[in-house]
């Protein structure tokens, strides 16, 4: 393990890029087959199921709303940051909802509220084309987006779906990166709290929490079970998570136990719920011989393929490094050079000096335009 103190570089942008570009691939791969059974996979791709990218929205390697919102929760906290570094105030859960407004609003819907959250600095990951499309999106991500009154505040309403915790993986690469707060509580909290902004059942949100711990003690170094350890011990700790510790018991317990994947699985669930995707994520890197093999478990099931493919994506490639993700893979993913900027610029950002009389304006300059901190 090494700490933010003493960083090799090479082996945090492997991890970093790993962790967005993995959550990418698995996410691909789901979904052509996001709403179909596991039965209904293998009558069409075949005995193994699904094991290569297959079409869906009109391409192949596409990306659905789980890697939409994901690339928008990296830049709403590289936004956070350098607001604080250049003096602002904004909270980090209050910059990164302002950052998931702009997704709504590549959706094309407008929030009822906050109707200036471009404002004149829209931002360079809002001006990316691609990401103006439609990839079925939660309807309670967006319903909680579009009535949101106050900016960072959680959601009204008692929804535990998936896509809380879905799109909240870089709040553990941030939380590792950051100086001060960089402890596993601060990533739990910090994950918990973005997942609460549209998700307000404490199954909704505390899974964010557990899924930013892993990322974090996964970039720092940590062997799963270990990182495991330590999101158990923060999530023991809050209100209301017996149901997300129950699902990740059985999903370790699982892992251990030589029960065939296929039915493991499907005793964890189908992963529309929370706890649910997160336990089928956790079992799926637990067992997983290589990146290939977990993703490729993660997505042939009942359920909700891209979100769990997303997530064990985002697991093992934190864990392993971009090096292990199948060249075949990345090569037609859909905005991959966009995904591997965001993932470089979150390895490197505290470096970046914004404050009173900056060395480089010139660097302030393209930072603030490219992350206006606001």
């Amino acid at each position: 393990m090494f700490s933010a103190s003493v960083i090799d570089h090479e082996i945090t942008r492997s991890r970093f890029q790993g962790c967005l570009l993995g959550g990418a691939v698995g996410d691909a791969l789901g979904a052509p087959v996001e709403f179909l059974s596991l039965a209904q996979i293998r009558e069409r791709f075949g005995k193994d199921g699904i094991t290569s990218y297959a079409p869906a929205y009109g391409g192949v390697g596409t990306i659905t709303d789980d890697t939409q919102m994901t690339l928008f929760t990296a830049e709403g906290l590289l936004r956070a940051w350098v607001g604080e570094a250049s003096g602002g105030m904004g909270s980090v859960p209050g910059v990164a909802s302002r950052a998931y407004l702009r997704w709504l609003l590549t959706q094309g819907i407008q929030p009822a509220f906050h109707r200036d959250v471009l404002s004149d600095q829209p931002g360079w990951l809002y001006q990316q084309a691609a990401l103006h499309s439609r990839r079925a999106p939660g309807n309670t991500c967006l319903s909680a987006l579009e009535a949101m009154l106050k900016l960072g505040e959680p959601a009204r309403n008692d929804s535990k779906g998936c896509g809380g915790v879905m799109r909240v993986a870089p709040a553990g690469l941030f939380v590792w990166r950051r100086a001060g707060q960089r402890s596993s509580q601060d990533a739990f909290a910090l994950g918990a709290e973005l997942a609460a902004l549209t998700h307000g059942h404490p199954s909704g949100s505390l899974t964010g929490g557990v899924l930013a711990v892993l990322i974090r003690e996964l970039a720092d170094g940590a062997a799963l079970p270990d990182a495991l350890a330590s999101a158990k011990a923060c999530l023991s700790a809050r209100p209301g998570h017996e149901q997300t510790l129950l699902a990740i018991l059985h999903a370790q317990a699982l892992a251990d136990s030589g029960v065939a994947a296929d039915d493991a699985i499907a005793r964890l669930g189908e992963g529309w719920v929370a706890e649910e995707a997160l336990a089928i994520s956790i079992y799926c890197a637990l067992v997983a011989r290589d990146f290939r093999h977990g993703v490729v478990l993660a997505v042939n099931h009942d359920g909700d393929s891209d979100s769990t493919g997303a997530i064990t994506g985002n697991l093992l490639g934190t864990l392993l490094g971009v090096e292990a993700i199948p060249p075949e893979w990345l090569a037609p993913l859909e905005l991959r050079e966009v995904i591997t900027e965001l993932a470089d610029d979150l390895s490197v950002f505290p470096e970046w000096n914004l404050g009173i009389d900056p060395a480089d304006e010139a660097l302030v300059q393209r930072i603030w335009t490219k992350y206006p901190g606001l």
